[in-house]
């Protein structure tokens, strides 16, 4: 057997650790594996390459994709592509930040505690709430952790989900509460596009409600209306979104009466790359602070009465509170919390809404050209920068001409909501140009 070069043991290493475990070789440390489970010929891997070989493979490879900045990419979904400051991406770079760890060492980690507290912060203000935890892994973390707080908080075992809510979330949700005999109720949606409310009228049992606004099919729901639907049931209202971005334009949850906003902050300074990592947002108010999952940075004083920051909550099952936690999750996205409060300081409270207004304007723009060349808009119901087209039967073979042609017209539904056939849900972002949106209409229509 022959020894991996990039392992750091010298022969004397690994002739002193078998000889604490009393074999003679490295042979037999896995002599108990059985012999058909072993791989007896080499890995049929290709010759290495230089650094500028393999970067020349790299482009050619970007360039066969729908990757490459000649693509225009009319989808979203929950990954949105947004222009990022110069300014987010050279600060994240710092040997300082470059961590996706919450330090233990507060004594030695002020800077970094520091700017998750600014997060903390910043994420307070966007959503509306109370208190903000130090982020979690993704939206669909985000949400499952939302709906498990309600259930410790209500006592209750069943919860209610909107079907308009991203998929791919409730899929998670469900992977959460399968081994736990909890209760998942869907709630459907309406010919607009929002949420059905009216199966809440016979549902008492139940320790909170999650919506999703904007929702999944970019609409915006009444999220005041699901408020008022189940105030009497001391059940916690739960609101989820993909796109932050939106409550620059649109109240946010705070405003709606939720009892924990939570999702996905990857529009907020971190790119798409490939789906990940992203950024779950978790936010409550502080009558439930102590349910609430992952940990909090928070602001004291030390012996010199000077500015300090510590770890103030940390109820996971790492630390002592072991069985007894709130949450799982063993870390957080610091670094990709990090990106988050660069990007919404770079932009400033004006900035944000000025960027969003962008975003709405831009997306109607796409709408009425395609509704004024004859295409169905089924929901009815105001959007934020992702909407619903009904195309003609067929439209995959249109579909595919413009993939040939670099331009991804959205995202066929039918995978997710099969009664949505032909149904594709497209995006706008402030990266597109009219030019781009004229274009896709143009050759949609031929």
């Amino acid at each position: 057997m022959t020894t991996m070069r990039y392992l750091p043991h010298t022969p004397e290493d690994i002739a002193e650790m078998l000889k604490a475990v009393r074999i003679d070789s490295l042979e037999g440390l896995f002599a108990h594996i059985p012999d058909d489970c072993r791989r007896k010929e080499a890995l049929d891997i290709p010759e290495q390459l230089t650094e500028w070989e393999l970067n020349g493979h790299m482009d050619t490879l970007a360039g066969s994709m729908a990757v490459s900045p000649d693509y225009k990419v009319f989808m979203g979904a929950g990954s949105y592509e947004h222009y990022i400051p110069s300014a987010v991406s050279f600060l994240l770079g710092r040997s300082e930040f470059v961590t996706a760890y919450t330090p233990y060492q507060p004594e030695v980690s002020q800077g970094t505690l520091q700017a998750i507290y600014e997060y903390q912060t910043l994420t307070s203000r966007l959503l509306g709430m109370e208190v903000a935890n130090a982020s979690q892994y993704d939206g669909a973390s985000s949400l499952a952790e939302a709906m498990l707080m309600a259930i410790r908080v209500s006592r209750k075992k069943a919860v209610a989900v909107s079907r308009a809510l991203h998929p791919l979330y409730r899929r998670v949700l469900e992977t959460y509460f399968e081994p736990t005999g909890l209760e998942i109720r869907e709630l459907p949606f309406l010919s607009d596009g929002t949420t059905d409310l009216s199966p809440l009228k016979g549902m008492d049992d139940l320790g909170g409600v999650a919506v999703q606004s904007p929702n999944f099919f970019g609409c915006v729901e009444n999220v005041e209306a699901v408020r008022q639907a189940i105030d009497d049931k001391k059940t916690l209202l739960t609101v989820c979104f993909s796109e932050p971005l939106a409550y620059g334009l649109y109240k946010n949850p705070g405003q709606c009466g939720a009892d924990i906003a939570c999702g996905e902050g990857q529009s907020l300074g971190i790119p798409r790359t490939f789906g990940g990592p992203a950024l779950g947002m978790f936010a409550s108010n502080m009558k439930y602070v102590r349910n609430m999952p992952g940990r909090l940075v928070g602001e004291t004083v030390d012996l010199d009465g000077k500015r300090g920051h510590v770890l103030t909550l940390s109820t996971r099952e790492q630390h002592i509170r072991r069985e007894k936690a709130t949450s799982n999750i063993c870390t957080n996205h610091s670094l990709c919390a990090l990106a988050a409060v660069m990007y919404m300081a770079a932009l400033g409270g004006t900035g944000f809404k000025e960027l969003a207004k962008l975003n709405y304007d831009k997306s109607e723009y796409l709408k009425s050209a395609l509704t004024s060349a004859g295409f169905k808009l089924p929901f009815s119901q105001a959007t934020f920068n992702e909407f619903v087209v009904e195309f003609p039967a067929g439209f995959q073979k249109t579909y595919q001409r413009l993939l040939k042609k670099k331009m991804i017209a959205g995202l066929p539904l039918d995978g997710f909501y099969p009664e949505l056939k032909n149904h594709y849900l497209l995006c706008v972002t402030e990266t597109i140009t009219k030019a781009d949106m004229d274009a896709l209409v143009q050759e949609i229509k031929k």
